[in-house]
């Protein structure tokens, strides 16, 4: 589980890896970005160039330079076509489909290229690094279209959009709305950058806007355990559930690390202050809590523990050479390989779709036992707050429920494996390809469907603990009511809710929605 968030104004480009904090600096939060001004990035950034131009000079062949793309690198250029080629890469590879990126997710794949470039294998220029950082500091964002990626050889198409917005070409978002992106350069007083050789396929030969999309979903996706913990610790009071639940003994003895940070962040939020009789249910059939309760600590600490170890696959995507060719020092020939490939953003992303689905899941569970008066231990049906003939007209939190069912199956059907659709293309060259875009849109769409349900479910918690009552018995759940009262209302009468389900989900989204300690 993340800790508190630190506020980070700027980052630094070329004097070792950015972690996942950084990259969502930068992407979601407008942290500036500074390329190293020690001689030994710049040092580095120059041998890699040098080593292209021995190699082009000497008439070895250079896999898309003197050569064609993909099954046509059979093909051997002409020096004078060789600028050519590179033109022509960006302008062929403009067949995107789809909504564009958001901006957050075009703001990470661009520094995850900046930090790629930036290893100082790929054979490019530093004034090329320099336009790359001038785009995130002055807010120059591409028009990405979301469809077209296999995932290998990377994100070619994608990135062509982010290649050509350099060049003052197709569009961007800039200062609120989406112009061309030459007006957007004039505005900024930044003029069309023109590649040299081998920049071009540097530029679109690589993983990183699957890698983008999945390091802010990474950050949703924390957000969203802590908001769904939050939701949990209010349901379990308003359902008068059992604290012992989530005792130490009981990850100690199956101690998964995010099944016991989870348990222990309910406690914190479940502790009494004062007296606490009557708190938890007594009667025979409450001597155990419904699994979506219960068993709370053990379904989200799946996702805790998963996010362990994605943050670290993440960053090292982010922060590799994975554009082909590279260039090196201790080999005295281009090095053709396959970094593109983007295998293990495909895994984890995969891996994230299920485990984000699950916490949907258990949040509509608990949804479903606030609202029934069968289970929800005296609280009235679907938590109307009116008395009375009253009632008997109003239907409180009951499409809400059925809302949030339809979210929660709909996250769950979205988590079939990309990996597994791979499909050989491009004449049989790519015939094996990772779909690791494809896995992180899709992430990305079942964290939103979840951060609906988990909206949904902390309306009706708050609404449930304010029915009934004594919520400052738990002091640390009080800072919880006041936040969701703050962007939602109390439910006393029907009234549409849709506006209150993105108010929070977006608060969710954007900065998480962690109980008060």
């Amino acid at each position: 589980m993340a800790g508190e968030e630190k506020e980070i104004a700027a980052v630094t480009v070329g004097e070792g890896p950015l972690g996942l904090a950084e990259i969502i600096a930068v992407a979601r939060r407008g942290a500036q970005v500074a390329l190293s001004g020690k001689a030994a990035f710049r040092k580095r950034i120059e041998a890699s160039r040098r080593l292209l131009q021995k190699a082009i000079a000497a008439g070895v062949p250079v896999y898309g330079v003197t050569t064609g793309y993909g099954k046509s690198c059979g093909n051997r250029l002409s020096g004078g076509a060789v600028p050519k080629n590179g033109e022509n890469l960006m302008r062929f590879h403009g067949c995107g489909t789809g909504e564009p990126l958001g901006v957050e997710e075009a703001r990470a794949a661009m520094l995850c290229r900046l930090l790629c470039l930036a290893r100082g294998c790929s054979g490019v220029s530093f004034p090329l690094l320099e336009g790359l950082a001038a785009f995130l500091n002055r807010g120059i964002t591409p028009v990405i279209p979301c469809e077209g990626s296999v995932g290998a050889s990377g994100d070619l198409t994608p990135l062509s959009y982010l290649l050509a917005a350099l060049a003052g070409e197709r569009e961007v978002f800039y200062r609120g709305k989406r112009m061309p992106a030459a007006r957007a350069l004039r505005m900024a007083g930044l003029k069309p950058y023109l590649c040299e050789p081998k920049e071009p396929l540097a530029m679109v030969n690589g993983t990183s806007v699957m890698t983008g999309i999945a390091a802010v979903c990474l950050d949703r996706a924390e957000h969203l355990l802590e908001a769904v913990i939050a939701a949990s610790a209010l349901s379990v009071h308003a359902l008068r559930g059992k604290a012992h639940h989530y005792h130490p003994a009981i990850g100690a003895a199956k101690p998964f690390p995010g099944q016991i940070a989870v348990a222990g962040r309910l406690r914190e939020l479940l502790a009494v202050e004062g007296p606490a009789a009557g708190l938890e249910a007594d009667g025979p059939e409450a001597l155990q809590d419904p699994y979506s309760l219960r068993c709370a600590p053990q379904v989200m600490g799946v996702l805790a523990d998963a996010l362990a170890w994605m943050r670290p696959w993440v960053e090292v995507e982010a922060n590799s050479a994975n554009d082909n060719p590279l260039f090196d020092r201790s080999a005295d020939h281009p090095l053709m390989g396959g970094n593109f490939y983007g295998g293990h953003i495909a895994f984890a992303m995969d891996a994230l779709k299920p485990a984000l689905a699950s916490l949907a899941d258990m949040a509509d569970r608990q949804v479903a036992l606030l609202v029934n008066p069968n289970v929800n231990r005296g609280l009235p049906a679907d938590l109307v707050r009116l008395t009375g003939e009253a009632r008997l007209r109003h239907h409180g939190f009951k499409a809400m429920s059925i809302s949030a069912s339809a979210l929660a199956a709909e996250a769950l059907k979205a988590t079939m494996p990309a990996a597994s659709f791979s499909r050989s293309t491009e004449s049989h060259n790519q015939d094996k390809v990772s779909m690791g875009t494809i896995a992180s849109r899709d992430a990305a769409r079942v964290c939103t469907l979840a951060e609906r349900v988990a909206a949904i479910h902390l309306l009706a918690a708050v609404q449930a603990c304010e029915i009934r009552g004594r919520v400052e018995c738990r002091p640390r759940l009080v800072p919880l009511v006041m936040a969701l009262r703050a962007l939602a209302g109390p439910t006393l009468e029907d009234r549409p809710m849709d506006a209150d389900i993105e108010a929070v989900a977006g608060r969710i989204a954007a900065t998480g929605f962690p109980g008060g300690t």
